[in-house]
């Protein structure tokens, strides 16, 4: 999942700028907004080409995303670098942000404790290993040491693989330090969303990197705009995220990120 844009730079320094300078950076956008609501949303820029620091300036596919959405329902918004967990967090509580934007996949778990908008991009995980690593699938990595972003859904899938308390399985606080690990040879595998390992191999040639898709153990997930429980704001902007899917808004933006046809029939069907 051709890429229209990249980083500035090149290479594990690259990645690791990009992902750790400017948190708490805003993105501020109008739109002609007549009822003066405003909604500020949190993001972890950490996930090149979905959101991403560019110097002073998160840019992404998620970020044209939501510049569309909030075109469409007329409404005020900033988007702010705070990290994962403090996403989360700060969501949950509904005060500073009501909401999160960060590739967050739809899990029932979560909605335990979230509300989604309807989804509005399909993804699945991928295993990224160094070339001619003997490593083809996800059940291969039971004994392995594999590297993960803590409190995403590779952490639920590999937890589930490889045990929940296994010593090889090695939590991050950003996908940015798991890759870290696997490139110093702490790590024989990082799991991670598709569009992210696809980006960094892309952008890294010379460490000589390759993705596994592993259709059979990583099905295919949705990532959804987080609220908090009882948020006002779902009614408010689904209507919007389904007006651009259905006029043909989306399929532009993505096209232009990831240089083919999103599957909309299939997004749409997913709500």
């Amino acid at each position: 999942m051709g890429i229209r844009k990249k980083w500035a730079m090149s290479g594990m320094v690259a990645f690791l700028v990009l992902a750790m300078v400017g948190c708490g950076s805003d993105n501020n956008a109008g739109s002609g907004n007549a009822a003066g609501e405003s909604i500020k949303f949190a993001s972890d820029a950490s996930y090149a080409p979905m959101e991403y620091m560019d110097t002073d300036t998160i840019k992404g596919f998620d970020i044209d995303f939501i510049k569309a959405v909030m075109e469409e329902a007329g409404i005020d918004y900033t988007v702010t670098n705070t990290g994962w967990d403090t996403m989360l967090t700060s969501v949950q509580q509904g005060t500073e942000y009501q909401a999160g934007l960060s590739s967050v996949s739809i899990t029932d778990e979560r909605k335990e404790t979230y509300d989604y908008s309807i989804p509005y991009f399909e993804s699945t995980n991928m295993i990224m290993v160094k070339e001619g690593s003997d490593i083809k699938s996800a059940l291969d990595l039971k004994d392995k040491k594999v590297a993960v972003q803590a409190a995403t859904t590779a952490d639920d899938l590999m937890s589930g693989i490889m045990g929940i308390d296994n010593g090889n399985l090695k939590r991050y606080d950003s996908n940015a330090v798991a890759l870290m690990e696997l490139n110093g040879g702490g790590a024989d595998a990082v799991v991670a969303d598709i569009a992210i390992v696809n980006e960094y191999i892309k952008n890294n040639p010379n460490e000589k990197l390759t993705g596994i898709i592993d259709k059979e153990n990583f099905g295919s997930e949705y990532y959804g705009i987080l609220y908090p429980k009882g948020s006002e704001w779902k009614a408010k902007l689904d209507p919007a995220i389904k007006k651009i899917i259905e006029n043909g808004k989306y399929a532009e933006i993505y096209k232009e990120w990831f240089g083919d046809e999103p599957d909309t029939a299939t997004l749409l069907s997913a709500e």
